[in-house]
């Protein structure tokens, strides 16, 4: 099933219930995790007011508000910094090294999360911009000193069926012993297939470049975002606490 798992921008007005989600939930909750500590936190959105306000910091992407269901991620640190303080114990993790320990297990909890969730017919769809826009995000959820939003899912019942998305060929992850770095005849190996597909040649035709590679550098991932980016999202750690 998973080879033919796809993104779900569009879904039904179908309800997806509290118990499905409850359940999905608590059975993800068997994912691995730093220490047994289980370094995170969801918040559940269904209120079509509290969707709206969630909308602009995932750039107003319409499935955000188009979902029954959305859900926040979060790399939390506080419930066991908490934990610690009430139990006679001095904590440390106001710092990168626990908020990088937290995200991970957020992020592991969240894929776990929707393979569950997609097993049972559900859609996904994973919104990356949630650590483009944290403050936003930060303030509509209310989240405290020590926690800090790393993934958003929107989540519902399929009214779509996207075509598969190309992958890489799996030789292009894989170094045996070492790392084995990529030739530029590696390069063209792995790479060429994708930029031949057809709507991958119309990507590159519609914005006016030379090379796919260029979209990605010029248009959608640029060096100048990628660095104001950065600048909102360390300051954002900071706030939180975790710098």
């Amino acid at each position: 099933m998973f080879n033919n798992r796809k993104t779900i921008r569009k879904y039904t007005s179908k309800e997806v219930s509290e118990d499905l989600i409850r359940t999905l939930l608590e059975k993800a909750e068997r994912t691995p995790t730093m220490g047994n500590l289980q370094l995170y936190s969801v918040v559940i959105t269904r209120e079509a007011e509290k969707k709206v306000q969630l909308a602009p910091a995932h750039f107003n992407q319409p499935m955000v508000t188009g979902a029954p269901v959305v859900l926040t991620f979060c790399a939390d640190f506080r419930r066991t910094t908490l934990w610690a303080e009430n139990r006679k114990a001095m904590p440390g993790y106001d710092n990168f090294l626990s908020f990088l320990n937290a995200a991970t297990d957020a992020l592991l909890y969240c894929q776990t999360f929707c393979n569950l969730a997609e097993e049972e017919g559900l859609g996904t769809c994973f919104l990356g911009t949630t650590i483009y826009n944290p403050q936003s995000i930060i303030k509509t959820l209310g989240l405290p000193r020590l926690v800090m939003p790393v993934a958003t899912i929107t989540l519902g019942w399929p009214d779509e069926n996207p075509p598969l998305t190309d992958r890489l060929p799996i030789d292009s992850i894989i170094h045996n012993e070492t790392y084995n770095d990529y030739t530029p005849a590696r390069i063209d190996t792995f790479y060429t297939p994708k930029e031949q597909l057809e709507e991958n040649k119309h990507f590159v035709e519609i914005n006016h470049k030379e090379t796919l590679a260029q979209v990605f550098t010029d248009l959608r991932y640029t060096k100048e975002a990628n660095e104001a980016i950065s600048e909102v999202l360390l300051k954002t750690l900071k706030e939180q606490g975790f710098m």
